[in-house]
This record gives C-alpha cells, structure tokens and sequence, in this order.
C-alpha cells in the first residue's frame, strides 16, 4: 500500500504541485453533492484547514461513495487542480478512493455542528479531531518546541527527574502514594503502622510534584539545567486551573540571583508566545475567532478588553513591572476595588496570600503589563527560598499574566546551610531524609535561583482556552481517568 508516498495536506496547501498526481490519506469532515459528483472535506491533522477531494461517480464506486461518510478514514489517489470554487486554491480530482476505516454516521459521535467543550471531554479519544482541540494541540506541540529550543540554545542541559520519589517538595502532603503492598492486608509493624519496608522501594515513595529538588542537585554541577516533566498532585479540586497530571517546566542556574532569575523568566516567556506567534498563525486565528464568540456571549463588564493575539502581543512587547509584595499590597489596600469590597478576599494586612482576583488587578487595570511580584514574607512562601536580610521576606518571585494571573514561580534558593536548617527546623521538614539535600550546601555551596512554569497554563494562556482541561490531550482530575 505504501502509505509513506503520502503527501500532508498541509504541504499541498502552501505549495500546491498543480498537474501533479498525489495520494492523500486524512478522515473526513463532511460530504456533500449530487449525483453527478461528490465533494470530500478531507483533514490529515497537519493543519486547520480541510482540503477538497472531488469524486466522480464515474471512476468511484457507489459502494466506495456511501462509506465516505464523516469520520471515515480514506486513501485519495488523484490529479491536483486549480480549484474551481473559492476558498481554496486547489483540489483533486479523485481517481481512486479506498476506505481505509469506515464510520458508521448513524453512530459517529462528531457530526458537522457545534459541540460544547462538556461533551468533547466525554469523548476525548475523538475530540482531536475537531478544529478546537487539533489547534490546541497543534499549539501545544509548537510551545513545547519552543521550550527545548530555547534552553538548548542557551546552552542549557535537559535533566530527566524521577517520576516516583520519596520526597514532597512543597510540603504540601498532597500526594499519590506509590506502592507494590497488598493493599486489602498490608504487612504491618509491632505497633500497628505499615511495614513500608517490606514494599518494593522499602519506604514510602510517591509521584513526584516537582523535580525542583533533584534539579538543584544538577545544578550544582552542570551550571545550568531544565526539567520538563510530568508533576502530580493530589489535590481534590475541581475548578478549571487544577489538574491531578500536568507538566512542569523548571529550570535551576548555579549562579544566579534573583534579578538574574526574573530575567531569564521574562525574556523565556516571551521567547516562546513569540515563538506560537509566528509559527502558529492559522490556528491562533482560528482559536482568537472561537474565543470573541466565547466573549460576546458573557454580559459586558465580564468581557476580556484584548483578544487573543493582541493579549499574546501585550506580554511579548511589553517590559515587565516589577515591583515587592509591599508595594503590591500598599497598591491593592488603598484599591477602589478593595475600598469599596469589590474584591472576594479583602486586603488589609501585610502578609495576606495573594489571590488571582488580586494578582489580576495588578495585571489588567493598575499596571496595563505583565508584572513580576519579588520579596514575599516567609510565612507564606517554601523553605527553600532564599531569606532577605530584612528577616520578613524571601527573594521569591511571581511573574503576572492577564486573564490568568500567577503563571511562574520562583526563587533564589537558600544556599547558606544553617539559615537553610533553621528553616527546616521552623516547618518541621525532616533533615535526616534530605541529607543529600543539604549535602550540596555542605559540598562546594552557591548561589542558585530557578523557577517553575506550569505548561497547561502556559498554553491554555497562549490558546484562550478557559479551562485547563482542554489544552491536555487525557486530563486528570477527581474522578475521572477515563482514557
């Protein structure tokens, strides 16, 4: 059959071999026409845009032309054309057609109208196929892409963290166990706990929520290094910005300060929006259009002022704000929002856990660009992060999006060994089982910062989608593992 002598859609479409004879393989959208002539909407994935494959009765079978139906997958033999009608500047004129997988249209779930984002999660096998989430993905894989790219020619290192670890990072305690133990009757100790060292890894491990730890330890001897990994957390929410699988990005430089790490991440974020800028332009069209529709929906004063690529240009061209978590929260306080309660949690004291209302505000109406937040009390922030000499605050950064508020963290870490066990002493984090650890601050210690992007939220910033379930191809969340 020789499927490899296939041509993309996509690659007849921005260089069409006219007079040529091609072969095309994809599922079909939709058919219509007479009895005189069939038109095929034909998709491959390689791009947003169906291409038209005419059918003539007269060298395709009847029996061929009624399998042709939505969802059906086909092998398209032909002569490439200048296309008759508008809207595309070729077409092929079918000589053979082969069904290479029939759909049944009576069952076919993905009929030609408009489906809601609720049903395509009910069938996410399928739902790759619909202009949406193909776009989606395909901007998915441009921005990750655009991740490795960009280390790499930093001069980077890409470092494969363990997915099963005995550590939680962020001490959060949310975590998927992972164990070989039976679990209806466990081995058991003397006094009646769980034997953890009769299991496979002979003590308590878990999916790992971040590889920030491990990634320090790299660099500590390679300078600078990213992970992009899967990150777990058992956290049972279910709003639109939590997943229980998702994929982090985190890079750590030996070396580096807090200025140092607040511009690696500015100039990063706006190497990779650039990137899906210019290399995505179809589909980010296609999803800015799917967006204003979503938008023109709400009531006006819910409505997002920039649409999708001007948001995107917004953050790329603009200089970051930055600004301490002192002044953020003199700013918010004395805020006609906060004044007149407008906000959900009001801001009143020094030390308040920002919320995304808040963060937003700073964005969208008090600045107009992105800002990056430094220098947050200790209390509220992880004890790896490295304290000020005010004895209040941590050199903590938070970087500040439109429409979505936080979407990097980060820090320089603490490097001084007894500052660092204090702390751990304070939020009672075990040293005995973070020797190794600690170790790197005993053994030829520096300074080091790094910082930690979530990737769905970096495409679901990138791709306007509103809710995070819907810029991952299988999502994980409470209750649902379904694929």
């Amino acid at each position: 059959m020789a499927f490899n002598k296939r041509v993309k859609i996509k690659t007849i479409l921005e260089q069409p071999p006219i007079g040529s004879e091609v072969t095309l393989m994809g599922w079909i959208r939709t058919k219509r026409g007479n009895k005189n002539v069939s038109f095929i909407a034909l998709n491959d994935g390689s791009i947003l845009t169906n291409y038209q494959v005419v059918a003539d009765p007269s060298l395709i079978s009847e029996e061929v032309l009624k399998k042709c139906s939505t969802g059906a997958c086909i092998k398209a033999s032909g002569i490439v054309t200048a296309s008759q009608g508008s809207g595309q500047n070729s077409e092929l004129i079918a000589s053979t057609i082969e069904i290479l997988g029939e759909a049944d249209p009576e069952k076919y779930p993905l009929q030609p109208k408009k489906h809601s984002l609720e049903f395509l999660r009910e069938i996410a096998h399928l739902r790759m196929r619909t202009n949406t989430f193909s776009a989606v993905f395909r901007v998915r894989h441009a921005l990750a892409f655009a991740v490795n790219k960009y280390f790499n020619d930093k001069g980077f290192f890409y470092i494969h963290t363990p997915i099963i670890t005995a550590s939680d990072a962020e001490g959060a305690g949310e975590t998927f166990k992972v164990t070989t133990l039976n679990l209806n009757n466990p081995p058991k100790t003397a006094d009646g706990k769980i034997d953890y060292k009769q299991d496979f890894f002979e003590r308590e491990t878990n999916l790992t929520v971040s590889g920030q730890l491990e990634g320090e330890l790299a660099a500590m001897a390679l300078a600078e290094i990213y992970t992009f990994g899967p990150t777990f957390r058992a956290e049972n929410s279910n709003t639109t910005r939590h997943l229980a699988e998702f994929w982090m990005i985190e890079p750590e430089m030996a070396f580096y300060d807090a200025e140092d790490n607040a511009d690696l991440a500015e100039d990063f974020l706006k190497y990779v929006i650039n990137y899906a800028l210019e290399n995505c332009k179809e589909d980010l069209q296609f999803l800015e259009g799917r967006l204003a529709e979503e938008e023109s929906a709400k009531p006006a004063d819910q409505r997002t002022e920039l649409g999708l690529i001007d948001k995107l240009k917004f953050v790329s061209e603009n200089d970051f704000i930055r600004i301490t978590y002192t002044e953020a929260i003199d700013i918010l306080r004395n805020s006609n929002p906060n004044k007149k309660k407008k906000f959900q949690y009001l801001i009143d004291a020094w030390g308040a856990d920002l919320q995304s209302e808040h963060e937003r505000f700073l964005v969208e109406k008090h600045f107009k660009k992105p800002v990056i937040l430094t220098d947050y009390p200790k209390e509220i922030k992880s004890f790896y992060m490295r304290q000020n000499d005010d004895g209040k605050t941590v050199a903590a950064m938070d970087i500040l999006f439109p429409g979505i508020g936080e979407i990097v963290g980060g820090s320089q870490r603490e490097e001084r060994l007894d500052v660092l066990t204090k702390r751990m002493e304070e939020m009672n984090i075990p040293q005995e089982e973070m020797w190794w650890y600690l170790d790197t601050r005993r053994f030829g210690a520096t300074p080091h910062a790094g910082f930690g992007l979530g990737f769905e939220r970096m495409v679901q910033f990138v791709t306007g989608m509103g809710n995070i379930r819907d810029v991952i191809a299988f999502p994980r969340t409470p209750g649902n593992a379904e694929f």
